[in-house]
């Protein structure tokens, strides 16, 4: 059989469970068999810059787009047709040729407390290693907790779990949706609150990226969710007002509720010694425009937060 929709992915475990929810998701759309999904809808697996380089932090390196760089070139140079990414990891921009196809339903965009001693960050005692490469983590935690220790802490999923079990680390911090994915929930022994820990702009979700020619294909509107689209839409306006990347520490989400979305954005000192934040709505989901609106109320909050934080405003 040949293939019919080839799936760009990373070679990590939890990309490649991502991966392989979309393919089956795909194959559902275009009616192929379970049997048949690995010669109809295959996995080709691409290893990124972000991938191979695990010692230093991705804004020393290039910052996000070094897990998508490429992917991206694979999709443009024809050699597959749809890649799965997590939406967090995707720049504001889109190269050209490309786009956001659709946002498939979104898992938990909380961030998760993970620890072998203790059962929540506010139990954490005084000096103790935390471990995240995250800056807006970096900044939150240290926000509420200015004596912890932050260490930078990279690599998958199962290397960041096995450098804890280890003793490299007091707790570290990871997105609680790659852990229910990769069914780790166990491991989880606090899902952080959405106002002290924002999370990054679209945690929790993922893109499907195709080239332009390829937006209106049947298959692609089969996996797109307009609530999660319409969220994400909000927050990553914000993120593009606030030049979110592995250099600025931001959080955004989006919620809707009654019939109306509420977006909340922040930006942070990398020390956590200061803290900027906006939250404004729309107040109809369901209007033709609802999408435009969305991103229109990110760049305007993001836009605001830049404006309050000024002079003020600190960069690594």
């Amino acid at each position: 059989m040949a293939p019919l929709v080839r799936i760009g992915t990373r070679r990590s475990r939890l990309a490649l469970t991502q991966s392989g929810m979309m393919q089956r998701a795909i194959g559902h759309a275009l009616g192929v068999a379970d049997a048949d999904l690995a010669e109809a809808v295959p996995l080709v697996e691409i290893v990124t810059t972000g991938d191979r380089v695990q010692d230093r932090r991705l804004m020393e390196i290039g910052g996000k787009a070094l897990f998508t760089k490429e992917i991206e070139e694979a999709l443009l140079g024809g050699r597959v047709d749809v890649a799965v990414h997590s939406m967090k990891d995707v720049p504001a921009e889109q190269p050209t040729g490309l786009c956001i196809a659709a946002v498939p339903t979104r898992e938990d965009p909380r961030d998760a407390f993970v620890s072998e001693a203790f059962a929540a960050f506010a139990d954490l005692p005084m000096g103790a290693r935390l471990g995240t490469a995250s800056l807006r983590r970096q900044a939150q935690a240290l926000a509420l907790r200015p004596d912890l220790s932050i260490e930078m802490l990279r690599g998958n999923v199962d290397t960041r779990l096995r450098k804890l079990a280890d003793g490299e680390f007091d707790a570290i911090l990871l997105a609680a949706a790659g852990l229910n994915r990769l069914g780790f929930e166990a491991a989880i022994r606090e899902r952080l609150s959405l106002d002290a820990f924002l999370p990054a702009p679209g945690q929790g979700a993922l893109a499907l990226q195709t080239r332009t020619d390829d937006r209106g294909a049947t298959w692609v509107a089969a996996l797109d969710d307009p609530a999660t689209a319409l969220a994400v839409a909000a927050e990553r306006g914000a993120m593009t007002a606030l030049e979110g990347s592995c250099r600025t520490a931001i959080g955004a989400h989006a919620e809707i509720a009654a019939g109306r979305l509420r977006l909340t954005t922040e930006m942070l000192a990398p020390d956590g010694s200061a803290r900027w934040r906006r939250a404004g709505e729309i107040g109809d989901v369901h209007a033709a425009d609802a999408r435009t609106q969305a991103r229109a109320l990110g760049l305007r909050l993001g836009a605001e937060v830049q404006a309050a934080a000024g002079d003020q405003r600190v960069h690594l």
